[in-house]
């Protein structure tokens, strides 16, 4: 059953549509990833199904009991983030706002989740740890654990690699596989990085001038899949 169904969805900003009725879901324990060039409309694709932005026409269904408040994000990092002055624990734990609502407190379950998303994250060690003094990629961990607070059905994911080495890069794509096809996840993650996307992806939602959505095996076949990849180096086809 679809989590999310976008039906003739057009969006943009400032009375400016970027893509206009667009067309896809995405189905419990897919792995989506969102490619395009620069301006394309892929982070005001995402802001959009987080309900952060308005749809200029069409509509997003949520589906399969998937509420607004079950959604975990993982944004682009910017600097004066990266220099937070919070423990790790709290950024952890502050996953779970959403659940908490209104209450001014954590439960026992929730610190308990944070706990369990920490050791699955690998880093209980970091707990007391300031954020801004872990490197790039435990910064990632420390979020993807913040993001699984909010949910276990479905990741948004925005360019979660982006700035980080090679060595990390590849852990990282690892990890979100591994959260993927064992933990049962549904991911979403927009990708600069074409050829990464269709060798981890189970579908791909290319958007532009031109749009494809499918399977990875169907992209490799397009046209617009053997185009792209060919120029990243990553034509597997």
């Amino acid at each position: 059953m679809a989590l999310l169904t976008c039906r003739d969805v057009s969006l943009g900003y400032d009375g400016r549509v970027i893509l206009d009725k667009l067309n896809f879901s995405v189905n419990a324990g897919d792995y989506l990833c969102i490619v395009g060039e620069n301006g394309s409309g892929k982070s005001t694709l995402m802001r959009t199904i987080l309900g952060l932005q308005k749809v200029l026409g069409g509509s997003i269904e949520r589906g399969d009991g998937l509420r607004e408040n079950e959604v975990g994000y993982l944004p682009q990092q910017t600097e004066v983030q990266r220099d937070f002055p919070a423990t790790v624990w709290e950024i952890v734990l502050s996953g779970c706002q959403a659940r908490a609502g209104r209450r001014p407190f954590y439960t026992r379950e929730e610190k308990a989740l944070a706990e369990q998303n920490m050791s699955l994250m690998d880093i209980t060690a970091f707990r007391n740890r300031c954020y801004r003094e872990l490197s790039g990629g435990q910064q990632q961990r420390v979020l993807l654990a913040r993001a699984l607070c909010a949910t276990r059905k479905l990741l948004l994911l925005d360019e979660p690699v982006s700035g980080l080495d090679p060595k990390v890069t590849a852990e990282m794509y690892a990890l979100i596989q591994r959260l993927n096809r064992d933990g049962g996840v549904t991911v979403i993650m927009i990708s600069h990085d074409i050829a990464s996307a269709a060798r981890y992806a189970s579908h791909i939602l290319h958007v532009g001038e031109r749009v494809f959505f499918g399977p990875i095996d169907e992209y490799r076949q397009s046209a617009m899949g053997r185009r792209f990849l060919a120029l990243q180096g990553g034509d597997e086809a």
